[in-house]
């Protein structure tokens, strides 16, 4: 069935997406021509498109390419077509599953790029930007609970955590209690009254600080809507268990959250023994079940930033299976 958008059929060449980092990715990948890839986050198949034109589909070269957002599938297929590709829709929280549908027990490499694409962030009508007025919507998937319903039914106490867990905002307790208030007078159905709302309950000195005060709630009830966080844990551990021995795996992160979730996997994976600090010599006998290629995020350079000014908050990390 096609997507409809605004009313009209969705146009895949509408959807834009400069790859962020996409040579340190193509890199990092290693990727011979003959294996089987996985680009968990296909977008408009930026880093997709070029991970397939490095496949040699005669020797078994393949890449499995996924994404929930329905606009995604339509523009990767179109941007996929004639080459060694699959693309499926779904989280990639559900990596597992969508290879061994496909009867791929292993892969020899894997991308997850956790930003939002530039189409979700410049198609107003999707809500997740602050900057224009639209419903207040930011599901990827386009399909279950909005923001609209999330700031419209949950407690004070339960938005003040979210916006503190995912958002890291400071005045989470004040901006959950502006909420509350205003819901009460009618609901909060578009992005700009919650940019307002927002705004307000912050102090006068933070407004003129911070250009943008909504960035974090925005950010924290985008990751609660899509329950990003429990998606990227399951699809780290589902996608790891699939990777063949020296197979690669890169992460492209954009808040501290998730780098920070990243990075504990990939050290936890990387550690050899699991042992308290305290124990004076190792008793568990561990092994590593992969190594670090990456010791320090690699970032974008100076002429990407200028290219790309949302390559600026980028970190990739890359681990090798053993």
């Amino acid at each position: 069935m096609e997507n409809e958008q605004h009313g009209q059929a969705f146009d895949p060449a509408s959807f834009e997406h400069v790859p962020v980092l996409l040579n340190e990715c193509l890199d990092g990948l290693a990727i011979d021509p003959a294996g089987i890839y996985l680009d968990g986050t296909a977008g408009g198949a930026g880093h997709s498109r070029q991970i397939a034109l490095r496949l040699d589909a005669e020797k078994g070269g393949r890449l499995i390419s996924l994404d929930q957002d329905p606009d995604a599938v339509q523009t990767a297929r179109a941007r996929l077509a004639g080459l060694p590709a699959t693309v499926v829709q779904i989280n990639f929280r559900c990596a597992g599953q969508a290879l061994e549908r496909l009867g791929i027990e292993r892969i020899n490499g894997a991308l997850l790029d956790l930003g939002v694409s530039s189409h979700q962030l410049d198609d107003a009508a999707r809500g997740f930007s602050y900057r224009a007025d639209a419903p207040l919507d930011m599901r990827m998937s386009q399909e279950g609970e909005t923001a609209a319903d999330l700031v419209n039914t949950e407690s004070r106490e339960e938005l003040a955590r979210i916006l503190k867990d995912y958002g890291e905002e400071p005045f989470a307790w004040q901006i959950a209690g502006k909420i509350v208030e205003a819901r009460e007078t009618s609901p909060i159905e578009t992005t700009l009254r919650l940019a307002d709302i927002v705004a307000s309950a912050m102090p006068a000195a933070e407004r003129r600080k911070n250009k943008n005060p909504s960035r974090r709630t925005f950010q924290a009830l985008r990751i609660a809507v899509n329950h990003e966080l429990d998606a990227l844990e399951e699809g780290m551990d589902t996608i790891f268990e699939h990777l063949a021995p020296g197979g690669r795996f890169c992460i492209i992160t954009f808040h501290s959250l998730e780098d920070r979730l990243g990075k504990n996997k990939f050290r936890r994976w990387s550690t050899a023994c699991t042992c308290p600090p305290e124990f004076p010599v190792c008793v568990c006998g561990g092994k590593a079940k992969a190594k670090l290629i990456t010791r320090k995020p690699i970032e974008a350079n100076t002429q990407e930033l200028k290219e790309n000014r949302r390559s600026r908050s980028a970190h990739l990390r890359v681990l090798e299976k053993l």
